[in-house]
């Protein structure tokens, strides 16, 4: 039966058996991306955006099942499509959908709906919310070999990643591999592979570590096997962006470009206003990287106005970030502390710490020359206080270079009848202040000084070194030396 052709032919009422089939096509739609598709699928029950669906008169499955295929695709199109609201509204519908599912004991449904609800968590910052949200979802899975169980993985690393716990997401990755490999959906294995290539690119540029690199190569070639045997061409859209971002970082500009502008045009082809402003940020951090400030302010610019309306909140805050660093570049010293002051302020409020601590990081580096002391002392505090939980090595060094910039310009900042005092050293004052950094960063390491280093941004054997040589009086902090076992290599 041509169900689509049913539907415009027959009696709404008389169509209340077919809304399971209906809902099913509907997924299957959804599944590969074709999210028009799929919503007009559901038309003879369900109008669209930010619509509640027709549910009376169906039964309780029915109904569960409707709700949900709703709520997903409001979530997907209002992404795509940047409308104000769609994210509440799908939250709405799925959490109804899910409580519908739950009376009915089916559990498996009940963890989809939870999966598609930490996803419309995650698109408006909120990480914490969606974590917790998956955490549910794998604890009541228990070890099952289920899809949703691989979704509910999958997505926990995308969050851990895009809150700099890469650590966390490496081991969701490495534990969970196998399991994918062992799928029958191609969808599905295309975006796991496109994550872990995502990270092992991040790991590889943040430590300097060619094999990591290699190795989301070959996750991303592997992501795009999955995603063209699924026809999934938003997915493919955003695997080109990724590689963008890994070819820039390398240093390799030209084809940085090809595959940020095959993405763009990509989305663009798809109607998939949000996929395009990501592909803008790449492009205007790929300018950044070149030098070209001017390209790089111009399509930040647009890339923000795409983001402002839709209520993806971390997406806006990474497009500020990017389009207060061009302007602070074009020595638009005031208008770039603004914008960058604002993405700190959406970042927080969205509930994603990791993207306005980075922003005001940001803020110290482009703005230095331009900036009180007591303004940047206020900048690093926010960034140490919001990076806390942050384990990417990069913005640990880049926290500590910040912590030499405050350092230096309060110490320029002495007064010049600080300076003729008899009483004033600057030898003194810069052992003071370099021994309350340290101290702070001992204290919030727990004394382990390897990882007060990282704070700091300098190396475990340096911080050993001006432990013992200027600041022994912090040695009782620190926690006490291990004795290093003998290698089991025998040297003749």
């Amino acid at each position: 039966m041509d169900l689509r052709r049913s539907v415009y032919e027959d009696d709404i009422d008389a169509l209340a058996e077919d809304v399971l089939p209906l809902c099913q096509l509907a997924k299957d739609f959804e599944e590969a991306g074709e999210y028009e598709q799929a919503a007009e699928t559901l038309s003879p029950f369900w109008s669209g955006l930010l619509n509640r669906p027709k549910t009376k008169g169906l039964q309780q499955e029915a109904q569960a099942e409707l709700l949900l295929r709703s709520g997903t695709l409001t979530g997907w199109l209002g992404s795509a499509k940047q409308v104000f609201g769609a994210q509440e509204v799908a939250k709405d519908l799925i959490s109804e959908s899910a409580t519908l599912f739950e009376s009915l004991g089916m559990s498996e449904k009940v963890a989809e709906a939870r999966v598609d609800l930490a996803i419309c968590y995650w698109r408006e910052g909120g990480l914490d919310e969606a974590r917790v949200t998956l955490r549910l979802v794998l604890d009541s899975l228990g070890q099952s070999q289920s899809e949703q169980r691989l979704r509910a993985l999958h997505n926990s690393a995308l969050v851990e990643w895009r809150a700099t716990r890469e650590r966390d997401a490496l081991r969701i990755c490495t534990e969970a591999a196998p399991l994918f490999d062992s799928s029958a959906n191609d969808a599905l294995k295309g975006k796991f592979h496109n994550t872990y290539a995502a990270l092992l690119r991040s790991l590889g540029t943040s430590q300097n570590r060619e094999e990591y690199i290699d190795r989301a190569l070959l996750e991303y070639a592997a992501a795009s096997v999955h995603l063209e045997r699924a026809g999934h061409h938003r997915f493919q859209a955003r695997l080109e962006n990724n590689l963008a971002f890994l070819f820039s970082s390398i240093g390799r500009f030209r084809e940085a470009h090809e595959h940020v502008n095959r993405a763009r045009q990509l989305f663009v082809n798809l109607a998939d206003r949000g996929g395009a402003a990501i592909a803008d940020d790449t492009l205007a951090q790929i300018f950044l990287l070149e030098g070209n400030n001017e390209e790089a302010e111009k399509v930040a610019r647009r890339a923000v106005h795409a983001f402002r309306p839709g209520g993806e909140q971390a997406e806006l805050a990474e497009a500020l970030t990017t389009h207060g660093k061009a302007l602070a570049r074009l020595k638009k010293a005031p208008v770039a502390r603004a914008t960058l002051d604002q993405a700190v302020e959406i970042a927080q409020n969205a509930g994603n710490p990791d993207r306005g601590g980075i922003a005001a990081i940001s803020a110290i580096e482009e703005l230095n020359d331009y900036l009180s002391v007591e303004a940047l002392e206020n900048y690093y505090r926010t960034a140490e206080t919001l990076l806390s939980n942050s384990q990417s090595l990069d913005i640990k060094t880049r926290l500590g270079e910040c912590a030499r910039r405050v350092l230096s310009a309060a110490l320029a900042n002495s007064t010049a009848a600080e300076a003729t005092s008899a009483n004033f050293s600057l030898d003194a004052e810069v052992l003071r202040y370099e021994g309350s950094l340290i101290r702070k960063a001992l204290e919030e390491s727990g004394g382990s000084v390897t990882r007060a280093a990282r704070r700091l941004g300098v190396t475990h054997q340096g911080l050993a070194f001006i432990l013992n040589g200027r600041h022994n009086d912090l040695l009782s902090i620190r926690t006490p030396v291990k004795k290093r076992r003998r290698s089991i290599i025998r040297h003749h």
